[in-house]
């Protein structure tokens, strides 16, 4: 067999990589958890329909992971991040998750996190030279 590393991919790569994970992952994992994966998108969206911010996320097993948060420089600290925040966290609960798990740098939303009850399980310094990335979650 004759192998070689290469950057060049299509879809069929990456989703084959996906699903060999999964497949994997799946095996490990009790039954009643298999198949529970999810994605989950809210979005702040004003008047005319132009979106203002919004949260991309999945369920995975027993928690949701929040991948993406933002909110229009224009429209933070209004408390429409709390409001989609909290209609996310209804989500989880509804779907039975045991936790929400995210991330942010300490330039971004630390505090926003903390302040919703989120706790800080891990960070790593020396990001960007000057800054540290945080983990957090919050137990449901």
């Amino acid at each position: 067999m004759s192998l070689h590393i290469t950057k060049e991919f299509t879809k069929i790569d990456k989703q084959y990589i996906d699903d060999e994970l999964y497949k994997f992952n799946l095996k490990n994992f009790p039954v009643d958890l298999g198949g529970r994966y999810e994605e989950i998108t809210l979005f702040l969206k004003d008047e005319n329909g132009n979106t203002r911010g919004g949260i991309l996320a999945e369920v995975c097993w027993n928690w949701l992971e929040i991948h993406t948060f933002m909110i229009d420089e224009d429209m933070r600290y209004s408390g429409f991040g709390t409001k989609l925040l909290s209609e996310l966290e209804k989500m989880a609960i509804k779907k039975e998750c045991d936790f929400i798990k995210v991330d942010t740098l300490s330039f971004q939303a630390l505090g926003f996190y903390e302040k919703n009850g989120y706790k800080v399980f891990g960070s790593l310094d020396n990001v960007g030279r000057d800054y540290k990335h945080y983990y957090l979650k919050k137990d449901l």
